[in-house]
């Protein structure tokens, strides 16, 4: 259980997020609310990338006091990825692999499935579109059966071929005992989720 507790965020002296209690087991979640509510910001806070006061845990390990320990169960896809634009993109994943333990096999299906071998070896990141950041996002995030899985706005910038690639790996992850929670401004995602407004939190 992904457990939050007395969660406050402040930028400066303005109060963006304020959770009690809030509980995700092993389901698909879909946060939504208005622009501003702090949905972005809480799954940062998730991934161990912004501070906050209280206390995130999962299945009792904190992210306060045993951060390695807790990163090791989750993955996150930012909205806007920015890595190393040096980099070719087969470079960072297999930076990504060895320390979330991913298998060459996982790589290999992730890289045919979201269709990206014609430049993921060769090109620098520095040249790549903002699909192909995002594909590269999505990859590094399924790397290594992750327990929890954050994703921020998914599915933007992604082709119609992505976005089937996408719904199939979310639902595969789901089905092997993940937790997920994402982010998105379609009208409709095409399996069960449970709603969370964090605008009435």
């Amino acid at each position: 259980m992904l457990k939050i507790e007395n969660l406050k965020k402040s930028f400066v002296k303005n109060l963006v997020l304020q959770i009690d209690n809030l509980e995700f087991y092993r389901q698909i979640y879909w946060l939504k609310g208005e622009n501003g509510c702090g949905k972005s910001t809480l799954l940062k806070c998730l991934a161990g990338i912004l501070s906050f006061h209280g206390e995130i845990s999962y299945n009792s390990i904190s992210l306060k006091r045993s951060p390695e320990k807790y990163l090791k169960y989750v993955n996150y896809s930012d909205t806007e990825a920015v890595y190393p634009d040096f980099l070719s993109g087969m470079q960072l994943i297999k930076f990504f692999a060895e320390s979330k333990e991913g298998s060459i096999a996982e790589i290999e299906e992730l890289i045919d499935d979201f269709e990206m071998i014609n430049y993921i070896n060769y090109q620098p990141i520095s040249s790549y579109s903002s699909g192909m950041l995002k594909k590269l996002s999505l990859v590094l995030a399924f790397i290594g059966n992750p327990e929890i899985l954050l994703l921020d706005e998914p599915y933007i910038t992604l082709d119609q071929s992505a976005i089937l690639v996408l719904n199939d790996r979310i639902v595969k992850q789901h089905s092997h005992g993940s937790t997920i929670l994402l982010t998105s401004h379609l009208n409709a995602l095409p399996f069960h989720t449970e709603v969370i407004d964090l605008s009435r939190i």
